[in-house]
């Protein structure tokens, strides 16, 4: 299986915070499965960080290296095509990297884990 983390996911999973589910957690911890982080995520975290929105105890680059590096989370560009993905989504949900994320997790087969239950109005798999 292929899974997408959402942003909050991929910081809740490191932090070992209890928000994110226990079949969530087992799916991520599991190496059987593709794990993958956007690009967009990374630039999520990189604004609201830097508008102060998002604190974390090391710098964001630390955090995303050594995050994905220690959990074998990879790394997911973002190409033309999940960019123009992103025009064929019906408007669900207004939030733009999320839009990004359905796009991606549609056109490379991926599931989304993450608790927003929007991803699945686009049809995309999601576990939480």
């Amino acid at each position: 299986m292929k899974l997408l983390l959402d942003t909050h996911a991929f910081l809740w999973f490191l932090a070992g915070d209890r928000r994110l589910s226990g079949t969530a957690r087992r799916r991520i911890e599991d190496s059987r499965h593709e794990r993958f982080l956007s690009i967009a995520s990374v630039w999520e975290m990189a604004i609201k960080s830097s508008l102060g929105k998002l604190e974390l105890g090391d710098p964001l680059a630390e955090v995303v290296d050594q995050g994905t590096r220690e959990n074998g989370i990879l790394l997911l560009r973002v190409s033309k095509e999940h960019a123009l993905g992103v025009a064929d989504l019906p408007w669900h949900h207004r939030d733009p990297f999320d839009r990004l994320l359905a796009a991606q997790a549609l056109l490379d087969g991926m599931s989304i884990v993450g608790q927003d239950h929007a991803f699945e109005a686009y049809g995309v798999a999601r576990v939480w």
